[in-house]
């Protein structure tokens, strides 16, 4: 029995990527852009109980993305910062394929609607080369997660990587995929 697609790569497939070629006026299938991953990460600032806050985080990561976090490690040592060359500062999930389309469909349709006072967010939070960053000041957004599991709350950062060429071609992209942009200090909109 052959697996289903997610509802989301679907549409994708189906529907966003023939519109897209038709607005960007492509006439190659492959150069129509695509989110290619997800990159969700956080740090941990705690000095004292740092081993107790990575597994806690560890666990929390796992619990949202559907994947074991891997460690970011610091490169090199800060002594105002009390980091060490090598010591653990973080923790990062690189979401691909099947596993990046249904985090992406849950992030636009469970995640954010559900943000009390919500009103879209930034449209200027792109890099230049056509990735957006998201960032959460609470893990405790994702439903995956009960309150009383929750030993302390910590930002989370999300980076969708997509292979548009420019920050409009994305924008497009991630307006179609669902991503509800908020108006207020944007001048494209007409």
């Amino acid at each position: 029995m052959k697996k289903q697609s997610p509802r989301l790569q679907n549409k994708y497939e189906q529907q966003i990527r023939p519109d897209l070629m038709k607005e960007l006026g492509l006439n190659n299938v492959m150069a129509v852009p695509k989110v290619t991953k997800v990159v969700i990460n956080t740090g941990i600032a705690e000095d004292q109980y740092q081993d107790k806050a990575l597994e806690s985080m560890r666990t929390q990561l796992g619990l949202i993305s559907g994947q074991r976090p891997a460690d970011a490690v610091a490169k090199k040592s800060i002594a105002e910062f009390k980091i060490r060359a090598g010591q653990v500062i973080g923790l990062k999930v690189t979401l691909r394929g099947k596993r990046m389309y249904q985090f992406l469909d849950k992030l636009v349709s469970v995640v954010l609607p559900q943000i009390k006072d919500f009103s879209g967010v930034s449209p200027s939070s792109f890099d230049g080369q056509g990735n957006y960053t998201l960032g959460f000041k609470e893990q405790i957004v994702f439903p995956e997660l009960t309150y009383d599991t929750i030993d302390k709350i910590r930002s989370l950062e999300i980076t969708l990587v997509t292979s548009a060429k420019t920050d409009d071609e994305a924008r497009r992209l991630l307006q179609a995929v669902g991503m509800p942009f908020s108006k207020e200090g944007h001048g494209e909109e007409k």
